[in-house]
C-alpha cells in the first residue's frame, strides 16, 4: 500500500461544535480507512464552547491563546499534503493565512455550512464591513476547491471565482438512526433538535403549536434548549431534554412529528437543514419553513410539509397529527432519501475524490 496522504484539518471547534462534527469530524474513519492520516486541530476548545452556549462569555485572553495555539500549528503546514479548512483559519482577522498557504503553493480545500461571509458583509460595524466585507470571498477564491453545504453557499463560492465548487450536503451516518417503531398508545410528540441560540424560531410559531397540541392532546419535546424557554410557550406541555451526542438518536426515534420553523433571511438562507435530514434518518415526518435548502429536501424527498406563515404552520401540524398513514408514509419516504442521498455512506466518496484530485495535481 502507498504512504498515507496527510491531511491537516482546521476546524472550528472539536466534536461538542455540531458544524465541526457534522461537516469533517465524521468522516474521519472513513477517510483514515482510505489510505489519509487526517491530523485535526480545533481552533476553539470545549471549555471556550461550553462557556458560549451557558454564558454567552468570550474571553479575549483565552481567544488569543487558542490563535496562538493555531499559529504555531500553521507553522506546520509544510508536512501535509493538503490544508483542510473550515471556513476560514482566523475568524475576524484578514485572510492573511490563507493567502499565504496559496503563495506557498500550499494546497487547501474549504468547507462552508453557513453563511458565515454575511457576518462581515452584513456587520453593523462599518470598520468590519470595510476591512472584513470580501474576506471569505477571498478565502474562497485563494482555495483549491470549495465545498458548499448547499446551493445558496455554492453561489457566493462561484461569484467569488472559486476554482472548483462542490456542493456536499450536511449527512448523517445512517447506521446510528433507527426507524420509529409505531406506537399507538402514547401521546403523539412534536419534537425540535437544535441548539439555544435557534430555539426562538421554535417561539416563533407559538399559537400554531399551542392549537395543535391542544387538538390532539399532544406534547412537545425540545432537545438542546435552555429550560429558559418553557416561559416563552405558555399552554404546551413541553419537555426540554439535554442534548449529547450519544443520545441525539434515540430522542428523535420518540417523535412522532420533526419541525424545522425559520425566518427568510440571509443567515438562514445558509443553513443546510441538518435537523430534517436527522429526523428523516428515524423515518420521522418534517414540517419546515421553505427557507434555502429545506424547501428543495423536503419536495425531493416528499418526507414532510412546508408552512410559511402561523395559519400554514397550524394546518401542517394538525394534518399531519390526524393522519397517521401519511406519517408513515413521509417518514419512510425521508429514511429513503436519507440513505440515497443525505448519509455519509452516500456522500464520502465525493469528499475522497475531491481531496485525491487537489493532491494529485500538486
Amino acid at each position: 500500500m502507498n504512504n498515507p496522504k496527510k491531511i491537516l484539518l482546521l476546524s472550528k471547534y472539536p466534536r461538542l461544535g455540531a458544524s465541526s462534527r457534522l461537516r469533517s469530524l465524521q468522516y474521519l474513519p472513513y477517510l483514515e480507512s482510505n489510505n489519509f492520516k487526517v491530523t485535526a486541530q480545533s481552533l476553539f476548545d470545549d471549555e471556550y464552547l461550553n462557556s458560549l452556549y451557558t454564558q454567552g462569555n468570550r474571553s479575549a485572553i483565552k481567544i488569543i491563546k487558542l490563535y496562538y495555539r493555531r499559529l504555531k500549528t500553521l507553522l506546520s503546514a509544510y508536512n501535509y499534503d493538503l490544508i483542510w479548512i473550515e471556513k476560514e483559519i482566523f475568524p475576524y482577522l484578514p485572510a492573511f493565512a490563507e493567502r499565504l498557504l496559496r503563495f506557498f503553493g500550499k494546497a487547501y480545500v474549504v468547507d462552508y455550512d453557513d453563511a458565515i461571509f454575511h457576518n462581515y458583509d452584513l456587520s453593523k460595524n462599518v470598520l468590519f464591513r470595510k476591512i472584513l466585507g470580501h474576506k471569505i470571498d477571498s478565502v474562497m477564491k485563494n482555495s483549491n476547491w470549495v465545498i458548499a453545504g448547499n446551493h445558496y453557499l455554492a453561489d457566493r463560492a462561484i461569484v467569488a471565482k472559486a476554482p472548483l465548487v462542490t456542493i456536499i450536503p450536511t449527512v448523517v451516518d445512517h447506521t446510528r438512526y433507527t426507524a420509529k417503531e409505531k406506537i399507538t398508545s402514547k401521546r403523539l410528540v412534536i419534537g425540535w433538535i437544535g441548539s439555544p441560540s435557534t430555539q426562538k424560531y421554535v417561539v416563533d410559531i407559538h399559537k400554531a403549536l399551542s392549537r395543535a397540541c391542544l387538538a390532539y392532546n399532544a406534547r412537545v419535546m425540545l432537545v438542546g434548549a435552555t429550560p429558559q424557554v418553557v416561559p416563552e410557550l405558555p399552554g404546551i406541555d413541553i419537555e426540554v431534554v439535554p442534548w449529547t451526542e450519544s443520545s441525539e438518536a434515540d430522542l428523535i426515534r420518540l417523535m412522532d412529528i420533526g419541525i424545522m420553523p425559520l425566518p427568510d433571511g440571509p443567515w438562514e438562507k445558509g443553513k443546510c437543514g441538518y435537523k430534517l435530514i436527522q429526523y428523516m434518518a428515524s423515518s420521522v415526518p418534517v414540517i419546515a419553513s421553505p427557507v434555502g435548502v429545506n424547501l428543495t429536501i423536503v419536495q425531493n424527498s416528499k418526507s414532510g410539509l412546508l408552512a410559511s406563515t402561523p395559519a400554514e404552520w397550524e394546518k401542517a401540524l394538525l394534518q399531519l397529527l390526524g393522519l397517521p398513514e401519511q406519517r408513515k408514509s413521509m417518514g419512510s419516504a425521508g429514511r429513503f432519501a436519507v440513505e440515497n442521498n443525505y448519509s455519509i455512506q452516500a456522500q464520502a466518496p465525493t469528499l475522497k475524490k475531491i481531496f485525491c484530485e487537489t493532491i494529485n495535481k500538486h
